[in-house]
């Protein structure tokens, strides 16, 4: 990397990387924390640390707003440097009271373009952006993406008794009519 960053982006941009290793291992980022891990620069800031854990703890909401506010892209179409910015950009605008929405976003779009492809800047800092929007306004957005995420659920649960039920008269059907011919082969 021929960025050098310093101070909290430094903080950022190592949480960044714990979360990037712990999603590539399917692993929580404590079990990354306790084992070795790689840093591209320093030691690990406390912040970074704090940062990470908590984006770990709170992913099912933030991935939910996230799902919520990015049209478009589904989190698995997502690449993994995106994602797991918008999940650290989120958690500091929802729950580091000292860090500015402004100042999470700005950085976000920051380590987009040093981490990200071409387009991460733009697509991080839009996502955020409707977020930021919605927060302004007051609206609940871990509270409205949960709901989103609850009925887009139970939709997919309906369509899979629905899919379930026809493949059983699919199956009854059929099973009927081998009855029918296997009677009249009888006769």
């Amino acid at each position: 990397m021929s960025t050098h960053f310093g101070g909290r982006t430094l903080a950022r941009s190592q949480a960044l990387q714990l979360l990037f290793q712990a999603e590539a291992n399917s692993r929580a980022v404590l079990s990354v924390l306790d084992d070795d891990f790689a840093l591209s620069e320093g030691p690990l800031d406390d912040y970074a640390r704090r940062i990470a854990l908590g984006v770990d703890e709170m992913r099912p909401d933030l991935d939910a707003v996230i799902s919520m506010r990015s049209t478009g892209w589904s989190l698995s179409r997502m690449n993994g440097v995106d994602r797991n910015l918008l999940r650290m950009a989120l958690y500091e605008m929802l729950f580091v009271d000292e860090v500015d929405q402004a100042v999470a976003i700005d950085e976000c779009v920051e380590l987009a373009k040093a981490y990200g492809t071409d387009e991460s800047s733009r697509f991080v800092n839009g996502v955020l952006g409707r977020v930021a929007d919605d927060l302004d306004t007051g609206v609940d957005v871990v509270a409205v993406a949960r709901e989103a995420a609850e009925a887009r659920a139970a939709s997919e649960a309906a369509a899979a008794e629905a899919a379930a039920a026809a493949e059983e008269q699919a199956a009854a059907a059929e099973q009927g009519a081998a009855a029918e011919d296997a009677a009249e082969e009888a006769e």
